[in-house]
């Protein structure tokens, strides 16, 4: 699977020029795409790329890659930005945050010309929710969203880490939730964050321009 990362990585590497303001994405495979962009940067492939980070997780590999990196209101808006996802379906919808960095991914996604999703072929799913979607809520809110949530039939439950409440790097708590195969997980999304103390959830429905799945197959792009 690890080799299927590294190559969606590389086919969104070669979509990179020289020049250009990027956001760069949280997780494993974006993990991998931070390196290959540091790797071209110091051979001198790549030069004046000017960099924002969606955590202070990728920041830091960023910088120990060699990647100069900037505030967002310094670069923005972006030309391209890439991450991965969780789910991806065949509208190019995806579920992203199960990392934790939900609320910033779509923050600096938002500012992008291009977003640019990597996966691996795993990651295609007929509907989305098939796993966990995590929803990014006010400390104070938690107690009482996890009770209006179990009542809605989602089925929350605190995100933990080490533990202790997973506290995420806007200093909000994370419920994961799963929404049911009968209902549209459009419509519970507009349900949840009419309720206060809703951040934000990690239903993506617009923002990715086009994917780039890697399977045993090889490379395959997906464009909305």
């Amino acid at each position: 699977m690890s080799d299927l990362k590294v190559a969606a990585a590389r086919a969104a590497l070669d979509q990179v020029r020289s020049g250009m303001r990027l956001g760069l994405g949280t997780g494993t495979t974006a993990s991998e795409f931070v390196k290959l962009l540091g790797e071209s940067m110091r051979n001198g492939v790549l030069k004046d790329i000017r960099c924002t980070s969606t955590s202070e997780q990728t920041e830091k590999v960023a910088s120990e890659a060699g990647i100069p990196m900037f505030a967002l209101a310094d670069v923005a808006p972006l030309d391209l930005a890439v991450d991965g996802a969780d789910e991806i379906d065949a509208k190019l919808r995806l579920i992203k945050g199960r990392g934790g960095a939900l609320l910033r991914e779509k923050i600096v996604e938002q500012q992008a010309r291009r977003f640019i999703v990597i996966a691996d072929e795993s990651k295609i799913v007929e509907r989305l929710g098939a796993g966990l979607l995590p929803v990014e809520v006010t400390p104070f809110a938690r107690e009482v969203l996890t009770k209006r949530f179990a009542e809605m039939g989602l089925d929350p439950v605190l995100r933990m880490r080490d533990g202790s409440m997973r506290i995420t790097d806007e200093g909000n708590v994370i419920l994961d939730v799963r929404v049911p195969a009968s209902k549209d997980i459009a419509q519970v999304v507009d349900e949840m964050r009419a309720l206060a103390g809703v951040v934000e959830t990690g239903f993506f429905p617009t923002e990715a321009t086009e994917a780039v799945i890697a399977g045993a197959g090889g490379i395959r792009w997906m464009r909305r």
